[in-house]
């Protein structure tokens, strides 16, 4: 239970992930650029602050310069233009002497709390001598911004004057609170559009993956008619479409695999019965004849052959799907191997009258692996003597084709045929074309998918040609070698054969 618990792995939600994702993809961007701008802006109006009140103090000062004397009228002009020049820039403007007292603007239209006011400046001013640039100093202080400048106006000897011109930050700081709302503002309404479009989002690619699941869960169960729907994004239709040919071909294969039941289950019952009547036969009946007993014995021997047969078609397929026999390539003499494949069929000849007309070349030689191929070229003579017609002719070539140094093995049948929409399916396992024959045809539907998987090892081409109502021709092209063939050693593979 433990081991359980700990390889347990909890699954989450693609929805849900796409969403929370998303959304906080969003809050970070919007965050980010909230910041980026918070920062531009607020070192804007400082910036822009500062440079107005220098601007303001120096021109204050320049003008402060040029006052030609401390008279009165010298007083009363610059106590105007001061006044003028604070109104308009909405700056406080005075000039201090270094005890303290106020120079401009007049002291008569001052009040004791602008008075006060002015002291805490001037001590201010004091506290920062040290820190003066040449004539100047700006510092921040209370959120109010202050530029001082040493001026000679009305100063006493060896006892400068400061010009102050102070701008309180109340309005840039009211500015920056007006955008930091108005980006909030606009951040919660981004984040709910991002909200809204990453559920849809989430929901568009979530929702054909539940949908392809729940049809996956119906094809688990064995309904292979089921149909995977297809989506607007492309993955995922190639996902679907990947889906539907693995449903097709899973619907086909379960449905070769009914077909070799019931070929198997009639072949094994025919010949399990046949070998139970004959034994009963010569227990009871020609156990004391020579004659009627070999006769029933040999029928007893073939059915057992029969039976044989149908175990090793499938037990060369399965061994042959799953890699157990390997490839041993070697050069051997391809005309002498078929003569040798061919006696193997002098029987039906004898027996019940086949025909086998040959049309071999001598002396081809070609390198594979001569086991499985003798496999091959015993399961097409096989297969067309299963199908062949009411004449019972089998035509059997071997060609060297020098034009492309190859040797073509072809074998041609006079049955009827096999249709175009018929032939590409023929090499499937478990696959027989439904046709009625005259003769019972023997085999599992496994004979053409082990030649061609055999073929496809070796990498050799071939194929089938057929029309219905002339017969079926299969071929395959053999590389042709010479007899003593420098590749002979080493052409095949160094693995030791499986056993069986």
């Amino acid at each position: 239970m433990k081991s359980e618990k700990k390889g347990f792995k909890r699954l989450r939600s693609l929805n849900i992930t796409l969403w929370r994702n998303f959304c906080f993809l969003a809050f970070f961007i919007i965050l980010l650029v909230g910041v980026i701008c918070y920062l531009i802006v607020q070192g804007s109006i400082t910036s822009f602050t500062q440079d107005k009140i220098r601007r303001v103090g120096m021109s204050v000062s320049s003008r402060l310069e040029q006052a030609p004397d401390a008279s009165m009228q010298a007083y009363i002009a610059m106590d105007e233009y001061i006044e003028s020049v604070a109104f308009e820039n909405n700056v406080n403007i005075a000039v201090i002497a270094v005890n303290g007292d106020i120079v401009l603007p007049i002291g008569l239209r001052m009040s004791d709390s602008e008075r006060e006011y002015w002291k805490g400046v001037h001590d201010g001013i004091i506290d920062r001598v040290s820190d003066f640039e040449g004539n100047s100093l700006q510092f921040v202080s209370g959120g109010v911004y202050t530029y001082a400048e040493i001026t000679p106006f009305a100063s006493e000897q060896g006892m400068p004057n400061y010009l102050v011109v102070r701008y309180s930050m109340d309005i840039a700081n009211e500015t920056m609170g007006a955008v930091q709302r108005y980006m909030i503002i606009v951040g919660i309404l981004v984040i709910l559009i991002a909200f809204l479009v990453a559920y849809s989002m989430s929901q568009k690619i979530s929702d054909p993956l539940k949908s392809l699941t729940t049809t996956a869960n119906k094809m688990a169960k064995g309904n292979y008619d089921v149909k995977f729907a297809s989506a607007e994004y492309e993955e995922i239709a190639h996902l679907s479409d990947a889906l539907n040919y693995a449903c097709a071909e899973i619907k086909k294969t379960d449905g070769f695999q009914k077909e070799l039941l019931a070929n198997v289950s009639h072949d094994l019952k025919t010949p399990l019965t046949m070998i139970k009547a004959y034994a009963s036969m010569i227990k009871e009946i020609s156990g004391d004849d020579p004659e009627k007993r070999n006769q029933h014995l040999q029928v007893i021997i073939d059915e057992a052959d029969r039976l044989a047969g149908l175990v090793n078609d499938v037990l060369d397929m399965s061994k042959i799907s799953s890699d157990i026999n390997q490839i041993n390539k070697k050069v051997f003499n391809l005309t002498d191997f078929l003569y040798g494949i061919m006696q193997k069929f002098e029987y039906l000849h004898d027996m019940q009258g086949y025909t086998f007309v040959t049309d071999i070349d001598p002396d081809l030689y070609t390198c594979a692996d001569e086991g499985k191929i003798g496999q091959v070229l015993y399961n097409l003579i096989s297969n067309a003597v299963n199908y062949t017609g009411e004449d019972k002719k089998v035509f059997v070539s071997l060609k060297a084709q020098a034009e492309n140094g190859r040797i073509r093995f072809a074998v041609r049948d006079t049955g009827k045929g096999i249709s175009k929409e018929d032939l590409p399916s023929i090499w499937n396992r478990y696959y027989r074309v439904k046709e009625t024959h005259a003769r019972p045809v023997k085999g599992t539907g496994l004979g053409l998918p082990i030649v061609k998987t055999i073929l496809e090892k070796h990498a050799f081409d071939f194929g089938a040609d057929s029309e219905l109502g002339k017969g079926s021709e299969f071929w395959v092209d053999f590389p042709s070698v010479p007899p003593e063939s420098p590749d002979a050693e080493g052409a095949g593979t160094a693995e030791k054969p499986a056993a069986d």
